[in-house]
């Protein structure tokens, strides 16, 4: 293989998909990425069997090749090197790769393409078209709730539905539900439901650029992966089989009490109360309280060696204030729900201190996050 390449395109390249590279494995291979020519272009790859990510850059092909490198190493060397042409020779007898831009130059020892274990082909099944705002939003406000521990396998992912032009992504860790609904950008169909794992969504939505391209993903026909094409870049995931649970069915129906807040507000309190948690409780208290202005919402926590805290701040309440209108969560959930919702009025619905509460945007009905509650103490 005879090359040459931009810098900052192979850089950009590398990092791309770089995601993929396996951190560790018995597969040393998985630690390389795949270098091959193609119709002018030097096709990047990397996998850690769970997720694939390849992409193309423009080069200048001489000799035609393919061979792969260890992803770290090559990465590091090209990031030290000038903004110029990057000159990239192997032998024929050797699996080892030449680079040299101006006066630097190196010699990587690689190992044969046909030890890369193969990419999945996705060429036909159901297809699935999001805008790219709406796709990266819903990620942003879904993917955070997946479970990150292999408990359970499947909560790990996000359960994803489509059906005629609305699609329902669905998030789950025991602790949290979170739920966003929208239109697509095409009717499908036939309806189709699957789960994927959160992290390989989650290198979808950092893939995603600022243009007006429809972001399309096809599920195979067997259920077993899915093909995401963003711009120059593909994405090949694993899905996960098993049985999510009826996400639906943790959604309260109906609610006792209801309160209207500021989101910076909110999240300035919340972020108050959290400091007094770091014991390792997490525990803050919510108590809706009647007011002549409309009523608020009162926030304490308190660990036993650092002290205690009040707060307060004002909201339209719904409902009549009792011993039922407050509750316990543990704040890092409730924080990272309201880093992702946009400034604006958010409400907060409950209906007894041992029942789940849900957090909406006022005026919008495409998201819905369900908490549940921490049993403290009053």
């Amino acid at each position: 293989m005879r090359i040459s390449c931009l810098q900052q395109n192979l850089s950009r390249g590398l990092a791309i998909v770089g995601r993929a590279v396996a951190s560790r494995s018995n597969l040393p291979v998985l630690q390389n990425v795949k270098i091959v020519t193609d119709e002018g272009m030097l096709v990047l790859t990397a996998t850690n069997l769970d997720i694939a990510i390849t992409t193309r850059i423009g080069a200048q092909i001489e000799e035609e090749g393919e061979l792969t490198i260890p992803a770290r190493l090559l990465t590091d060397f090209v990031n030290s090197l000038p903004d110029d042409r990057i000159d990239i020779v192997t032998s024929e007898d050797s699996s080892a790769v030449s680079l040299k831009c101006q006066k630097f130059e190196a010699n990587i020892n690689g190992t044969s393409a046909e030890d890369f274990p193969p990419i999945p082909e996705v060429d036909e099944g159901a297809t699935i078209k999001i805008s790219p705002q709406i796709l990266r939003d819903t990620i942003d406000h879904v993917a955070f709730a997946a479970a990150t521990e292999d408990s359970r396998p499947v909560l790990t992912g996000l359960k994803i539905e489509a059906s005629e032009d609305k699609f329902t992504f669905a998030a789950a860790d025991g602790f949290r539900l979170a739920v966003y609904e929208g239109k697509l950008a095409d009717t499908m169909s036939e309806p189709i439901e699957f789960i994927i794992p959160a992290k390989s969504m989650q290198e979808v939505g950092r893939l995603i650029g600022s243009d007006d391209s429809q972001i399309e993903f096809t599920v195979t026909p067997t259920g077993t992966h899915a093909l995401f094409n963003i711009g120059n870049v593909e994405i090949v995931s694993q899905l996960m089989p098993g049985s999510f649970p009826n996400f639906r069915s943790l959604i309260p129906s109906e609610y006792k009490h209801r309160i209207v807040l500021q989101r910076s507000e909110f999240v300035r309190a919340v972020k108050s109360a959290s400091i007094f948690t770091r014991d390792g409780s997490g525990i803050v208290r919510f108590q809706i309280i009647d007011g002549d202005d409309g009523g608020g919402i009162a926030i304490t926590s308190r660990a036993e060696e650092l002290g205690d805290h009040q707060g307060e701040i004002s909201g339209a309440v719904e409902g009549e204030v009792d011993d039922d209108s407050k509750i316990a969560f543990n704040s890092k959930y409730l924080a990272e729900v309201l880093d992702v919702l946009e400034e604006g009025d958010i409400s907060f619905e409950m209906s007894n201190p041992s029942s789940p509460g849900v957090v909406k945007r006022v005026g919008k009905q495409d998201y819905t996050h369900v908490i549940m509650p921490m049993f403290v103490q009053w």
